[in-house]
């Protein structure tokens, strides 16, 4: 294949942000949440060091011959800064991010809310996924599916 002809690339960055929140749903009674969250559900909240990876890829993501990149990097980290350090980083997430009034801020329900940010920001189509890790041994990757509960 000669050095002109298109080629792919997917591109990663890793931010780490720290976050505090408490499991909780007001669809729950006391006692319910208690048992389905246990010590998540600590009225006081609890903390995390949260390492958020975001994806950007699809094959419209070719490397361009002329720069060499797929992206420059300097706006991905403007993107990632705007959309998850700026509103999530040192924050109660349920008492400072509105999105989290009304949704559970699980790790699962934070990748989506960082999906939905990204989507507001990146060029239309080249998010590819989200990982959030919530810790070493727990991670969720979201890449924007959407069922229909019946």
């Amino acid at each position: 294949m000669s050095p002109r002809s298109a080629r792919l690339a997917r591109l990663s960055r890793s931010v780490t942000f720290s976050a505090s929140h408490c499991l909780h749903s007001k669809s729950l009674s006391d006692e319910e949440n208690l048992k389905l969250f246990g010590k998540c559900n600590n009225p006081n909240g609890h903390g995390h060091n949260y390492k958020g990876r975001e994806l950007v890829s699809i094959l419209a993501l070719r490397i361009d011959p002329v720069s060499g990149m797929v992206m420059n990097l300097t706006d991905l980290k403007e993107y990632m800064q705007e959309a998850i350090m700026e509103p999530l980083d040192h924050k109660n997430l349920d008492k400072d991010v509105p999105y989290f009034s009304e949704v559970v801020s699980t790790t699962e329900n934070i990748a989506v809310f960082i999906w939905d940010s990204l989507q507001k920001l990146l060029p239309q189509g080249i998010l590819y996924k989200v990982e959030v890790h919530e810790t070493e041994q727990n991670v969720v990757v979201y890449k924007g599916e959407e069922t229909i509960v019946k």
